[in-house]
């Protein structure tokens, strides 16, 4: 067995966390409550059958898509802290 300078099971437990992290992000992101009937950012009228299939959805697809987008940017949290992982 090689020993090294992180204990066993540590690589898992980053990997647990990083998942962990990436569902309470994602659940932080859903909409809760009432639909609304038009867009908070363009006040589009918002289609009801997407207010029934997003339940508390806020925006219409096309300001949905640019948040999304805006997210995507975002870079994610460097766990591992090598000089390879802060290349990327």
């Amino acid at each position: 067995m090689a020993i090294g300078w992180s204990r066993d099971g540590a690589v898992q437990d980053q990997i647990d966390a990083t998942v962990k992290d990436a569902i309470e992000q994602a659940r932080s992101r859903l909409p809760e409550g009432e639909s609304l009937t038009h867009c908070e950012e363009c006040e589009v009228i918002i289609p009801e059958a997407r207010r029934k299939a997003v339940v508390g959805v806020r925006l219409c697809v096309l300001c949905q898509g640019e948040l999304e987008k805006q997210q995507k940017a975002s870079p994610g949290i460097n766990r591992r802290g090598s000089k390879d992982s802060q290349l990327k």
